[in-house]
């Protein structure tokens, strides 16, 4: 047999081919490991934030511009070439839908403005959303709802619009001051021709300035943010320093440095079939949402964009009330001057104009306090769209060292005052179905609105009958108005809050309503009056009141006079009363207190509700509080569609 034997170089051709082949099935192993296609598992936020990211959200397209940017191969020279790539997509624009490429164009737009500040960028944004949203043909919006660049397109028009309109010469980085005037604004690709009614900037009686974007503030200190999704840039306007010459009725009772919740849109004309030519035209509008909520736009009637939370977080930023509370309380007479002169002096103070239609909702704060601690109370009712249409919430701020007869005299006054200034024909029925809340000394003051005393507050600083006082007739108003009280016709409801009835635990010291009396300071027209009643009577127990006038800690010490007389006139029969107290600790409520008011003195048996929560004392603004009263008005307008 012969013997075959591979030569040299026959087997290193071999060893190559083996070599050869293992690292191609090892190279197989390895592409086995990591494809060209394939997938990477994430968890499900990482998942969502990779389908959902977009230009407003993380500062980047979205995935579907990107698929346009891809498919026409200008993904990388958008990066540096924008505006000549933004400028091709805008030419390649088919006369009708093209909603792919449309929506592209206005997220891109918006990209680009925002790294380079140019507003002309940040319009044409507004103006391929516009397009997008409302086409000329009238058959509505192209992208379905379920699309989710739908609900993007109207973010997209909301935010560009107000970036567009931005003051270019603002320098302050913490606010975008919107510019709403009339005007011919450049366009990339043309120009955009807007009108404006300044007529549409009264509100209130006032004018209405200083438009700043809420998109671009962040809001501390309330629990929730109330944002009603909508059409148009939301903003935070301010109200002039002096009445518009068409006045409204109750525009003196609006409140310091009231910043109204209001919405613009740029309503353009034929936008979409106007692109090619370059030459949009469109009317600036301007709504409040007291006023309006929604908006006609192409036979579609669409809901406006407002953010009134912001608007009122912006109003109660830095105000000075706050630092004036303690302060004010000993001194008095502080909060007169935080308000406009050209303001009701009353004390009553709206947060929107007088409304027709809907139910007094008034809100009276406790001792060295002020209407800024129902602020967590008023977001959240203003954000109950059932309360919104309801009610209109009035405050009432005071100086609470004054005795509590007193300062229920001036509240009685000024809701008559206004209800007279509001409705002067009473041909406004919701007026009469008023509804008064009142905190710790509050509550009091809200309790005199719905007793009678007859005779008996008198009978505590005179032994001689009233008639018999010969005093100045405004010396008599004020007494009467003082120290004699029957239920207002307008109060339907009332309800006490942490309310010391039988007397607060602090002021049942002598040490500290003796050392809150050397402390403040009294009203001058009430001493004056009871001089006057002293001198012309020679009463010795008005002169004794005199000596040493009582003040509001006196009024709540328990074992004071006035303070058990009141306690022992319950609210009229045909009022209902509910109470909400604070009780702290796990021990039995009817042993337990909020700090301030023990359960005993808050405790009233007319009450037809009764809420203990487990707080102390500033409770307002707690969950279960606001949740108590929100159940209270329901069902007081309940009560009132059944009449």
């Amino acid at each position: 047999m012969t013997k075959i034997i591979a030569s040299p170089l026959k087997k290193h051709r071999l060893a190559d081919c083996l070599n050869f082949f293992l690292i191609g099935l090892f190279a197989l192993l390895i592409e086995g490991c990591a494809t060209p296609v394939g997938i990477d598992p994430v968890n499900i936020q990482t998942g969502y934030q990779l389908n959902t990211q977009n230009v407003l959200s993380a500062g980047q397209a979205s995935e579907p511009t990107k698929r346009v940017l891809r498919r026409n191969g200008l993904m990388d020279r958008f990066e540096n070439e924008p505006e000549k790539v933004l400028a091709e997509l805008h030419a390649e624009l088919q006369p009708a839908a093209d909603e792919d490429k449309l929506f592209a164009l206005a997220e891109l737009s918006l990209l680009h403005a925002q790294n380079t500040d140019d507003h002309a960028y940040f319009l044409a944004s507004a103006v391929y959303a516009w397009s997008l949203l409302f086409p000329d043909d009238g058959h509505g919006v192209q992208l379905k709802a379920s699309d989710p660049r739908y609900r993007l397109t109207y973010d997209l028009y909301n935010h560009a619009l107000a970036q567009g309109l931005a003051d270019p010469d603002d320098s302050d980085e913490d606010e975008v001051e919107v510019l709403l005037k009339p005007g011919t604004y450049q366009l990339p690709f043309g120009t955009l021709n807007l009108s404006f009614d300044d007529r549409e900037l009264s509100w209130g009686g006032y004018q209405l300035e200083h438009f700043i974007s809420t998109a671009f503030l962040n809001v501390r200190g309330f629990r929730n943010r109330y944002r009603m999704p909508g059409i148009g840039s939301t903003l935070a306007a301010s109200i002039s320093s002096g009445p518009s010459s068409n006045k409204v009725i109750g525009w003196q009772r609006l409140g310091p440095r009231t910043k109204v919740p209001v919405t613009a849109i740029a309503r353009l004309e034929h936008a979409r079939s106007s692109l090619a030519g370059g030459q949009i035209k469109g009317h600036l509008e301007l709504y409040t949402n007291d006023q309006v909520t929604s908006v006609k736009i192409d036979d579609q009637l669409l809901p406006l964009e407002f953010d009134p939370t912001a608007a009122y977080a912006y109003q109660l930023d830095n105000n000075p009330i706050y630092s004036l509370e303690l302060l004010n309380f000993i001194k008095g007479g502080l909060f007169s001057g935080a308000i406009p002169k050209d303001r009701a002096n009353d004390g009553l103070i709206t947060l929107y104009p007088y409304r027709k239609g809907k139910i007094p909702l008034v809100l009276v704060h406790g001792t060295a306090s002020s209407p800024l601690r129902w602020a967590e109370m008023i977001n959240e009712l203003e954000g109950d769209q059932r309360i919104r249409e309801n009610y209109q919430i009035w405050v009432f701020i005071y100086d609470s060292a004054n005795p509590i007869a007193y300062s229920a005299g001036v509240l009685r006054s000024a809701l008559e005052n206004a209800l007279n200034e509001f409705d002067p024909d009473h041909k406004d029925s919701a007026l009469q179905q008023m509804v008064v809340i009142g905190h710790s000394q509050g509550g009091l003051l809200t309790k005199m609105t719905a007793i009678d005393t007859g005779n008996r507050l008198w009978e505590l600083v005179s032994d001689k009958p009233f008639d018999q006082i010969k005093v100045s007739p405004d010396v008599e108003a004020m007494l009467k108005r003082s120290l004699f009280f029957k239920p207002l016709p307008f109060v339907k409801r009332v309800v006490f809050i942490s309310t010391p009835h039988h007397g607060a635990m602090a002021a049942a010291s002598a040490w500290v309503t003796g050392l809150v009396a050397k402390l403040v300071t009294l009203p001058q027209n009430m001493l004056r009056g009871f001089a006057q009643a002293a001198a012309s009577s020679g009463d010795e127990k008005l002169l004794s009141k005199l000596r040493r006038p009582p003040t509001a800690a006196d009024n709540m010490n328990p074992n004071n006079p006035g303070l058990k007389t009141l306690a022992s006139i319950p609210v009229a029969s045909h009022i209902p009363a509910h109470s909400i107290i604070a009780v702290g600790g796990d021990g039995p409520k009817e042993e337990g207190d909020d700090g301030v008011v023990a359960y005993q003195s808050a405790h009233i048996d007319e009450a037809i509700s009764e809420k203990v929560v487990n707080w102390n004392h500033s409770c307002q603004g707690q969950p279960e509080v606001i949740e108590e009263v929100r159940r209270i008005l329901l069902e007081h307008t309940g009560a009132l569609s059944t009449q």
